[in-house]
């Protein structure tokens, strides 16, 4: 009877690999997504209190409403 032991490292570099894409990936949507919420704030910013107040919203609550999601407070 014969026994043969095969070890492939290619399956873990590809995982390792993929784990490295997955953070470089993630990166850039958080950088997307923090460009986009700055981009909102500022759109905000530029109403005047009058555009603001159709909307519901004080100037001062402009960066709460806009990052609300990330926390609590």
């Amino acid at each position: 009877m014969a026994d043969i032991t095969a070890h492939s490292t290619t399956a873990g570099r590809r995982s390792g690999f993929r784990a490295v894409l997955a953070a470089i990936g993630e990166f850039f949507e958080t950088a997307a997504a923090s460009n986009r919420r700055v981009r909102q704030v500022q759109y905000l910013q530029s109403l005047s209190d009058a555009e603001l107040a159709k909307r519901g919203i004080k100037r001062e609550e402009i960066v709460h409403r806009v990052f609300s999601d990330l926390y609590y407070v």
